[in-house]
């Protein structure tokens, strides 16, 4: 393969992973409206995202077999299409549990997207470079958020007075403009060239896997046993921020939806490229030497968003929280570069779609689907103890059929309280940051086997000839 398709595939990655983080996102980025249209509790906002998590995980784990056993750039296709139709059908909403409906469903598209699209990477690309490819891929992250926030806020001012058949546009808006690229990058996807298997590793052996079931065989790996608790608490931080910063800047910096989507672009987005691209290059840099760089880059990053998000929170003034803050998101994002890279040096590449629709699963389903929840939770509990710290009681209040009114009861001290709340993000950058260590400890050794059993098995079974070069 040619570097030219090479990086058109990856270009192409790129912009599905973009709008795979954009789509999402905008739940948490118009948050404040949909919480006002239909009387939701912080609580409500965070099951919100917890919808769309839940079905995202469970069903990436049969799509990351199919993209083992399967051509890649087809379930991309289908994929991408099928989420941007149902983002676009979100806006259409009558009622929260529709709306929950409807991001039930996105979260089967968006399945797709991270077990074919990380396998593909890893045999357009070997591994000494693998890391920079995958930041590369991953910067659709931060660029889809910070978009994500940047239209959703300013699309949802635009419109919040214009009517269509009787009903508010406002925040709706947001999901309809989801539909057309998300076409296009499924039509982009179908001309991507599938590469072979294995193609890109020192020890070409093509399909093949180490004997017993795959399931079992990613979770003896000693490394994956580490990284998928890893992933767990750096995605309970990560949809934590995604769902209520917004509504944080809102609340606590006195900001209008527009305004607290520009400053959240910039926070919990563009603050991610630097992190994501220098996390890549000093990962790639310190492997060369060290088995374990690229893990020990990642812990140190997230240990020093602990301090940056602990003195952010309290901040009087939105610039200086801004800038402390997006310091802690950035340290943040370069955990994927250099984890994800690392998942393929302990996976041989027949089994890469699976090893990471696992981590996936539990990335999400315990982690993702559980940080918007709980911040929720808390930031209600904290919410009404400064309320009633206050003098307000909310005695004879129904908290189903009262809803509309007790938010308006709590209103003025919803900052405050979700300004507790967010205290739980440096504990759990702490915990993760502790976790990666430990996994610098044992990857060196899986590492090491996996490169004395491919070597062992290209040996025994050396690969058929092939009919052109990839060119990396």
């Amino acid at each position: 393969m040619t570097k030219g398709k090479i990086w058109f595939a990856l270009v192409v990655l790129f912009s599905i992973n973009l709008l795979n983080f954009y789509d999402r996102l905008i739940p948490g980025a118009v948050g404040t409206k949909i919480s006002e249209e239909f009387g939701l509790s912080d609580t409500d906002l965070g099951m919100l995202a917890t919808a769309f998590i839940i079905l995202y995980a469970l069903i990436g784990v049969p799509l990351g077999r199919w993209a083992d056993k399967s051509k890649r750039t087809r379930i991309l296709t289908i994929g991408v299409t099928s989420w941007s139709v149902l983002t676009a059908a979100s806006g259409l909403a009558g009622n929260f549990w529709q709306l929950v409906c409807l991001r039930l469903s996105v979260g089967v598209g968006e399945a797709s997207c991270a077990p074919a699209a990380n396998s593909l990477i890893g045999d357009l690309f070997p591994a000494k470079t693998r890391a920079r490819a995958l930041s590369l891929f991953m910067l659709g992250l931060p660029i889809g958020n910070a978009l994500a926030y940047i239209f959703s806020g300013m699309l949802a001012k635009a419109f919040e007075d214009t009517v269509v058949y009787g009903h508010k546009i406002g925040w709706r808006a947001a999901f309809f403009v989801a539909l057309i690229p998300g076409v296009l990058c499924g039509i982009g996807a179908l001309f991507i060239k599938e590469p072979e298997r294995g193609a890109t590793e020192v020890h070409d052996i093509g399909g093949q896997k180490r004997p017993g079931n795959p399931y079992l065989l990613v979770l003896s790996i000693p490394t994956m046993l580490w990284l998928i608790p890893s992933g767990a608490l750096h995605n309970f931080s990560m949809y934590a921020i995604g769902s209520f910063l917004a509504p944080f800047m809102e609340r606590v910096h006195e900001t209008d939806v527009a305004k607290s989507g520009y400053i959240s672009s910039f926070i919990y987005g563009f603050a991610g490229i630097p992190g994501m691209l220098l996390g890549g290059l000093l990962g790639d840099a310190i492997f060369r030497r060290r088995r374990n760089g690229r893990l020990l880059v990642a812990s140190t990053a997230l240990a020093i968003s602990v301090p940056c998000f602990f003195f952010a929170i309290p901040m009087a003034h939105w610039f200086a929280f801004s800038f402390l803050f997006g310091l802690g998101c950035a340290c943040m994002y370069v955990y994927y570069a250099t984890v994800y890279s690392t998942i393929q040096d302990v996976i041989e590449p027949s089994l890469r779609g699976t090893a990471m629709a696992i981590y996936f699963c539990f990335m999400y389903l315990i982690g993702g689907a559980f940080g918007p929840p709980i911040t929720g939770i808390l930031s209600d509990y904290f919410t009404d103890r400064a309320a009633v710290v206050a003098g307000v009681s909310f005695e004879g209040l129904d908290a189903a059929k009262d809803k509309v009114e007790l938010q308006k009861l709590r209103k003025p001290h919803r900052g405050p309280g979700l300004q507790s709340a967010m205290y739980v993000l440096p504990l759990v950058s702490l915990l993760l940051a502790i976790t990666l260590f430990g996994a610098s400890r044992t990857v060196g050794r899986d590492s090491e086997k996996l490169q004395k059993w491919m070597r062992a098995s290209a040996e025994a079974e050396p690969p058929k000839p092939k009919l052109e070069k990839v060119v990396t």
